[in-house]
């Protein structure tokens, strides 16, 4: 199907793009070379308001603030390109933490966590994923559902206590270093960058997640199995969750139910901020590198300026509603001057 193929959808048209135009690549390099700028500014910004945060030790302990989110982030971002929204990957989080605390309890070694983990995050998907595939469901409805069932069936098999206790080994997810300064966690959100990335831009798979993310009736109509793709999308939600469960239990040492508190908003507010559509049909894993990499600037720079925690929630707040506002903003500026 050509770029110049256009159908009706609803109220306003929505062109079918075998690729981005050339139009929308010009807006992409835009968007992510502001975000490089901004990124810069705030490295310098940061650099002149703490003595401590040019130390590459205080440096690297910088990347435990966005490594764990953005490895959720990367499937989000495809999810949301798709024209869902998982909402419940905190959720995800506290239950497949709570999950290999509970296989502790019964000498489960590091390997065993691990898979318990992954197989935790994967089967939360799966049901999310077949909420909305198989029976219709708005996602955004149904991952708010699972975002209190998930963290619910924590706090019940925890109430106020914690699991603690993990072996050392598995420890290295969260606490270790490949080569000096660089950690585990590091080298892992480097690796899914690279794979989310070629997924993504290089593949048959992620010119279908565009497609469908544009217009997924005339996606079907193409050939695309629309409900397989979206629910392959959920299962990498989950998936991606559950490895950031992993390692954030690995790094605390201990799994309580109220493990991650409030990740869903910034997970969505950096794929947001890393130029992914809310509505769907475009965005890249280069923008949620580059997002990340300014909300754990941001987050660690407040932190050493002993900024409160709940400041940066406001931040946020703020920013993920400005990231929104803005582009239309502008656009509605744009049409009253024409």
């Amino acid at each position: 199907m050509s770029n110049d193929t256009v159908l009706e959808t609803g109220t306003r048209p929505r062109r079918l793009p075998d690729r981005l135009t050339g139009r929308g690549q010009r807006a992409l390099r835009s968007w992510e070379l502001l975000l490089l700028a901004v990124g810069i500014a705030i490295f310098i910004a940061n650099s002149m308001a703490s003595p401590y945060f040019l130390s590459a030790w205080n440096l690297s302990d910088a990347t435990f603030n966005f490594t764990e989110k953005a490895m959720i982030a990367f499937a989000m971002a495809l999810l949301i390109i798709s024209g869902e929204i998982d909402l419940s990957v905190a959720g995800i989080i506290a239950l497949s933490s709570t999950a290999m605390g509970f296989a502790l309890q019964y000498g489960a070694g590091t390997p065993v966590l691990v898979l318990v983990g992954l197989g935790t995050g994967l089967a939360c998907g799966a049901l999310n994923g077949t909420l909305v595939t198989r029976m219709g469901l708005p996602s955004i409805v149904v991952t708010i559902g699972t975002m209190s069932l998930f963290r619910g069936i924590s706090y019940i098999v925890l109430g106020d206590q914690a699991f603690s206790g993990y072996p050392a080994g598995f420890a290295v997810f969260g606490q270790g270093y490949v080569w000096w300064v660089i950690t585990v966690e590091l080298a892992i959100f480097a690796a899914l960058a690279l794979v989310f990335g070629v997924l993504l831009h290089a593949t048959n798979f992620g010119r279908q997640v565009y497609v469908i993310g544009n217009n997924p009736t005339a996606a079907a109509f193409s050939g695309v199995r629309v409900a397989r793709v979206k629910m392959i999308l959920f299962l990498l939600t989950g998936l991606m969750a559950g490895l950031a469960a992993i390692c954030l239990t690995s790094r605390l040492g201990s799994t309580r139910p109220s493990i991650a508190q409030g990740w869903e908003l910034e997970v969505v507010t950096m794929v947001v901020l890393g130029g992914v559509s809310i509505l769907g049909g475009a965005g890249s894993i280069l923008g949620v590198v580059l997002a990340a990499l300014v909300m754990g600037m941001v987050t660690f720079g407040l932190g050493l300026l002993n900024v409160p925690g709940i400041v940066m929630s406001i931040f946020i707040g703020a920013l993920l509603i400005g990231v929104i506002a803005i582009p239309r903003l502008i656009a509605l500026a744009r049409r009253r001057a024409a």
